[in-house]
């Protein structure tokens, strides 16, 4: 079982206008929801390839029972979400469909009392201990201390359970210096986190302050990976449009996999790229286009060398 954890989850809301203008209304041509926040969209995407994903993290309100609901018909996501007395937050992303660009809009979550984030950490140690690997992913909510990630990090590096963070700002800087096995921070991210400007650089500094592997996102250039048996980056054989809404949640997804099936790395920076590349191609954060990624894989593969390959080290 691979655990995702979601502190800041989220019902994500998805509206399509033909064009998005400024200072005018709109008719939405077509409303979408679906349980959100990244791990989450980790878990729907892990399910898909095949494995079993337990979620937890925090759910409240009435928007916090209609997520709970979304997640009963996920097949092999288990819910272990801790209620709390706070509404859960709603996302809204509006697609335009005239250019293929999306709008985004994050309500800040629920206040987190401290018995509240207790009884999640209690929750939490119970469930690494019938786990594989497990992915910390996303914004802290209000009440939660800014180094809750550093301290999952270690009750997690206690029950030798391997662990990857998808965070910024301070969680991610205090998280580093609790050494998780992985980070995926995108460019800027990783900038903030290091102060340079320049990948590899910036991933190895990271290293060095305590992040076991750094897979960093470089938008359209793909990912680049900093790791203690090298480098290497990845870039999809082709430019896509699309909603870009959870394309980083899906690009971890692929390297959580990769890691449990125990693929060499160049195998798991192909999957995850092609898995972001494909979901940028689908409706909704949380989802990929199938055919999309199949092909991709196929087109991004470690090939022999012949011009074919589309990950480099």
């Amino acid at each position: 079982m691979i655990l995702t954890v979601t502190l800041n989850t989220a019902l994500d809301i998805t509206y399509r206008v033909r064009s998005l203008r400024p200072h005018s209304s709109h008719r939405v041509t077509d409303v979408t929801e679906r349980p959100g926040g990244k791990g989450l969209n980790v878990a729907r995407v892990l399910a898909a390839l095949g494995h079993e994903v337990t979620v937890t993290g925090f759910a409240g309100g009435l928007t916090g029972r209609v997520v709970r609901e979304g997640l009963t018909g996920v097949h092999g996501v288990a819910d272990a979400l801790v209620p709390v007395a706070g509404t859960t937050r709603r996302t809204i992303a509006v697609v335009d469909q005239r250019t293929g660009d999306t709008t985004q809009l994050n309500e800040p979550g629920p206040a987190v009392a401290p018995a509240e984030w207790n009884a999640f950490q209690e929750a939490y140690a119970d469930l690494l201990a019938g786990a594989s690997a497990v992915a910390l992913c996303g914004s802290l909510p209000p009440g939660v201390p800014v180094g809750a990630y550093a301290g999952l990090v270690r009750t997690a590096r206690a029950a030798g359970v391997p662990v990857l963070l998808d965070t910024s700002g301070e969680p991610l800087r205090r998280g580093v210096a609790a050494r998780p096995d992985m980070i995926k921070p995108n460019a800027d991210e990783l900038a903030e986190l290091t102060g340079s400007h320049e990948p590899l650089r910036a991933g190895q500094a990271a290293r060095r302050r305590g992040a076991g592997s750094v897979v960093a996102s470089l938008g359209a250039e793909g990912l680049l990976a900093v790791t203690p048996e090298g480098h290497w980056r990845a870039a999809p054989p082709a430019h896509v449009r699309g909603n870009p809404t959870g394309a980083g949640d899906s690009a971890v997804a692929g390297l959580l996999s990769g890691l449990v099936e125990h693929l060499p790395w160049p195998d798991r920076l192909a999957r995850a790229v092609a898995l972001s590349a494909a979901t940028v191609l689908a409706p909704v954060a949380g989802e990929f286009d199938r055919a999309a990624y199949e092909e991709l894989l196929g087109r991004g593969g470690r090939g022999d060398g012949g011009g074919r390959r589309r990950v480099t080290r």
